[in-house]
């Protein structure tokens, strides 16, 4: 009997270890997707599975954008990194300054033997992530840029009419001013008010954020953001909460959920918000450009991107990296890009993308879809619209929205609160210029 057991035991292992042995090489995605993009993001990641059988990609949500960043630090000290890790735009500084914790995204494609051309992402969004001299370090994933939502139903109720324009800021005060006498709550909400309300404001009318090229010239950057033109933006904000016309709801898109249960009548957020919008809004939604101030000359100028893209770790396996390399590659292609495009409202990365969801007829059948590609395309980038690129910038933000606050409560001025986040931002510039230099 002992022998008849031993014997089997072998006989299983000898049919368990050919498997073993060519079992697919794991690949970890860490990534800061919940609800429906992580639900998009998975089946991403189950159709580049089922596409071969070498490689294994594993996705696994770390918790916001903020959360998966400082994760992947921490495994990173601790040995226990991913292979492939989702950073959101704000983070590039820090990522590019971890000497030793990447790998560059234009080598790992080069070691690999895959054909990649950075010429065949759209410029806006290349530029972000590449080295002065166009060496890409990082893989642009979800880029967006923000953009006007409009309920369309609340502003037919408030008599709003359906060409009263929503073009410029000016455009946008007389709209609330109807809505709010109407006797509409909220007639206007924004997500991510840094980002939408003061670094694509800046980018928007051609007005600098930072010197330095806001940051792409040098670690000696300093803010800018307490010029003119962001004051009289913040303190117009200011003025249209304290009449109930501007509802602050928080830092980040808390404000995403009043608007698509329909409690809000306007809302700035990103381009991306149309896969919730489109799933849970039970009301006629429309997209438009975000608006801009009609005096400032030049505007509009350009947005800049949002979201994230995905760097490589250092410290795997040379079959690591070829799997990583394969599954990048995946993930620009034409027809996998072309309809997370148009899924998900994030920008098409590259020109091949963008033309193939125009040749399948979806910008006909789903009008203002193609708001933020227009609106990040339409004037060449200028050194103060190409981006952001700034050491700390996390936490910038983070002081960025404590002043910000204190506007919409009526505690400061416009002006007060902008000098004093750029006092307290250098601050946090000069210790990441004195830590990488």
């Amino acid at each position: 009997m002992k022998n008849f057991a031993l014997g089997a035991a072998l006989a299983s292992a000898s049919l368990i270890a050919p498997f073993t042995a060519n079992a697919a090489t794991e690949i970890q995605f860490w990534h800061a997707f919940t609800g429906r993009l992580g639900e998009l993001v998975d089946q991403q990641v189950k159709d580049f599975n089922a596409s071969q059988d070498q490689y294994e990609v594993v996705a696994t949500n770390k918790g916001n954008y903020s959360e998966t960043l400082n994760a992947g630090i921490a495994a990173f000290r601790a040995g226990e990194q991913p292979d492939i890790l989702m950073v959101f735009e704000v983070g590039t500084a820090t990522m590019m300054a971890a000497k030793g914790a990447i790998k560059p995204v234009y080598q790992v494609m080069e070691d690999a033997g895959v054909d990649f051309n950075p010429d065949d992402y759209i410029g806006a969004v290349k530029g972000y992530y590449t080295t002065t001299d166009g060496k890409m370090l990082s893989l642009p994933f979800n880029s967006s840029t923000p953009v006007l939502w409009v309920n369309r139903d609340m502003l037919d109720e408030a008599g709003v009419a359906k060409d009263a324009p929503l073009t410029t800021w000016e455009d946008v005060g007389k709209v609330l001013d109807q809505l709010k006498a109407s006797g509409v709550d909220c007639p206007m909400t924004t997500a991510w008010q840094s980002w939408i309300q003061l670094e694509n404001l800046s980018a928007y009318h051609n007005v600098p954020f930072a010197s330095q090229e806001n940051g792409f010239a040098g670690l000696d950057a300093k803010l800018e953001f307490n010029g003119p033109v962001q004051v009289k933006h913040i303190q117009t904000l200011g003025d249209w909460a304290k009449k109930g016309e501007f509802v602050y709801k928080g830092r980040r898109n808390e404000g995403g959920a009043d608007f698509r249960a329909g409690t809000c009548a306007l809302f700035t957020e990103s381009s991306a918000g149309y896969a919730g919008i489109k799933s849970e809004a039970k009301f006629n939604f429309e997209v438009h450009p975000l608006p801009y101030w009609g005096d400032v000359d030049g505007a509009p100028q350009n947005t800049i991107i949002g979201g994230a893209s995905l760097w490589v770790m250092s410290g795997k396996e040379d079959s690591h990296y070829k799997g990583v390399a394969e599954f990048l590659s995946y993930l620009s292609s034409p027809e996998v890009q072309a309809k997370w495009h148009q899924d998900t409202g994030y920008l098409p990365i590259t020109k091949a993308a963008a033309d193939l969801t125009r040749e399948q007829g979806f910008y006909d059948a789903n009008p203002g879809t193609d708001v933020a590609v227009k609106q990040m395309t339409a004037n060449a980038p200028t050194e103060n619209s190409k981006g952001i690129r700034l050491g700390n910038f996390d936490q910038i933000r983070g002081i960025i929205d404590e002043e910000l606050e204190a506007v919409w409560a009526g505690d400061k001025t416009a002006q007060d609160a902008l000098d004093n986040a750029v006092e307290r931002g250098n601050q946090l510039l000069r210790r990441f210029e004195q830590a990488n230099r």
